[in-house]
């Protein structure tokens, strides 16, 4: 059911949004169409006498371009207009084709400001609200004053905590004088910020909740985590390759052939540093913030009770230093060309900051030795195992090197899957978390008594699934776990995040955290376990 439409209180996005979000395609077109010009210039000025008058040509159809452009943009933005209710957040927009599209804030899982390049030329930002709905459910509302979206989203998370914003009243022209005795003037109807016929609604006064920092990722420690990926070793070999046939065919034609995999390795590597350059994780009453980004930067607030699983992974060239990876799954982050900057909780980070990061969204593991059980899901296997239940010695011939490895643990308040040896990953998956169950079974595994555990988490880059147990090991553990992601969220309650959070990390004080906070919505429960 869709969200009532207001019938007041819309606003405008500033004036030059049209051209900061179509720069790139008035420039291609500025460019193709110059390079055409040129390139016919001879041809065109023999037919139409000088040279001379083919430049005036040109020059007018550049600006009729231009017009058009500017008349074409002018119209956008006075087509698109947001507002917020108590119940969601509105957005139309569309010249030709229309489009009304509605957030509910019961619904909102994160709310996100980002700043492209060209907008932080221009002090401006975008807010993006992720809402549960799957991909391309959120609502971006762009572009606004930084000060506007940072005002806009302050007041967003106080709505969703259930926190009422003043308001500030606009000043009477009438009765409110200047500071040179004159009456102040309205806004115009084609004034930024407001809706022609419309008075301008009042803006929401919401004092931004304080943060603590917790960790941040030094970018030289992000510099050396890249080189020591796998990215840089396989361009490494592939530039070997490449200079090793050179020699032997004595042909340059092999360095095309190399260029496309250079290239695509490269941008990889520099869409990593780009995106995770400077990141930072605080929290706040809202949430977890977390802020990251050399071109484009983006701030965003998750509220931890949101986060459907974590991820905590090792590549093998990161064991010296024991530098670990963070991700998560929150409904409503999913990119669908696989770009997952939005879902780092930690780039590259040493144990203790990994395990600060897992605290964050969990910082009650349900057991007595948190950190026992976390050294062990990280570096142990079946050999020195106290809490985990391992693949069984005949997963061998199908898992040869990590069926030691291979395994699932359960405490009060999670499900920790342990999977791989040379990658190593421990996923965490909150009871109440639980989206739905499931056992796999290929044809090898019937026949050797195997069987896959599989927990349902919504999309994105962590995928909980526990590899090659005994059957009755896997089927006793479907049974429990569907019993205790029931129970999980029939005794869910508003819980102190943030105190949890001072005991768990050590770099939080309890005596300086504000008291503000917010129980769960019902967009946090999943479905029942199937």
């Amino acid at each position: 059911m869709s969200a009532p439409t207001p019938a007041d209180g819309w606003r405008r996005v500033h004036p030059v949004t049209p051209f900061v979000r179509g720069w790139a395609a008035l420039a291609a077109v500025l460019v193709i169409g110059g390079q055409q010009v040129v390139e016919d210039l001879p041809r065109v000025g023999q037919v139409a006498g000088t040279v001379q008058s083919v430049w005036w040509q040109a020059l007018l159809a550049l600006v009729l371009f231009a017009a058009v452009a500017f008349g074409y943009a002018a119209l956008a933005w006075r087509m698109t207009a947001y507002a917020v209710d108590d119940d969601a957040v509105h957005l139309r927009k569309g010249v030709l084709f229309r489009q009304q599209r509605h957030a509910r804030l019961d619904r909102l899982q994160a709310v996100d400001v980002r700043q492209p390049l060209l907008a932080r030329i221009f002090g401006l930002a975008e807010l993006t609200l992720e809402v549960a709905g799957g991909s391309g459910s959120g609502v971006a509302i762009g572009f606004l004053k930084e000060a506007d979206a940072q005002a806009l989203r302050a007041d967003l998370l106080a709505r969703a905590a259930g926190v009422k914003a003043r308001r500030t009243v606009p000043s009477s022209p009438a009765t409110e004088p200047s500071d040179a005795g004159d009456p102040l003037e309205s806004p115009g109807p084609d004034s930024p910020g407001t809706v022609a016929g419309e008075a301008e609604p009042p803006m929401p006064v919401v004092a931004e909740a304080p943060e603590h920092p917790v960790y941040e990722v030094p970018p030289g420690r992000l510099l050396v985590s890249l080189v020591r990926s796998a990215a840089v070793w396989v361009l490494v070999v592939v530039l070997v390759a490449v200079a090793v046939a050179v020699v032997v065919t004595r042909s340059l034609g092999v360095l095309a052939s190399a260029l496309p995999a250079v290239l695509a390795a490269g941008g990889y590597l520099f869409q990593r540093f780009a995106g995770e350059f400077g990141f930072r994780a605080a929290i706040s009453p809202d949430g977890i913030r977390l802020r990251h980004g050399l071109l484009e930067t983006r701030a965003q607030t998750i509220p931890p009770g949101r986060v459907q699983a974590v991820s905590l992974s090792q590549g093998p060239f990161w064991r010296g230093p024991d530098w670990w990876r963070v991700k998560v799954n929150v409904a409503g982050y999913h990119s669908s060309d696989g770009n997952e900057s939005q879902n780092i909780l930690l780039p590259v980070g040493p144990r203790d900051e990994a395990l600060a990061a897992l605290w964050l969204v969990l910082p009650d593991l349900g057991t007595d030795e948190p950190r026992e059980l976390l050294d062990e899901a990280l570096a142990g296997d079946a050999r020195t195992d106290r809490w985990f239940v391992t693949s069984p010695r005949r997963a061998r011939l199908l898992d040869p090197w990590t069926w030691r490895r291979n395994g699932v643990a359960v405490t009060d308040r999670a499900l920790l899957v342990r999977t791989g040896r040379f990658v190593r990953s421990l996923v965490v998956v909150p009871h109440e978390r639980t989206q739905s169950l499931g056992l796999t079974q290929g044809p090898w595994e019937r026949r050797r008594g195997l069987a896959n555990f599989e927990l349902h988490s919504t999309a994105g880059p962590v995928r909980p699934v526990a590899y090659h147990l005994a059957v009755d090991d896997a089927a006793r553990l479907l049974d429990e776990q569907a019993v205790r992601a029931r129970s999980a969220r029939a005794h869910a309650t508003p819980e102190r995040w943030m105190e949890h959070v001072a005991e768990a990390v050590p770099q939080v004080e309890p005596e300086r955290l504000p008291a503000r906070e917010a129980g769960p919505s019902p967009a946090d429960q999943p479905e029942d376990v199937r």
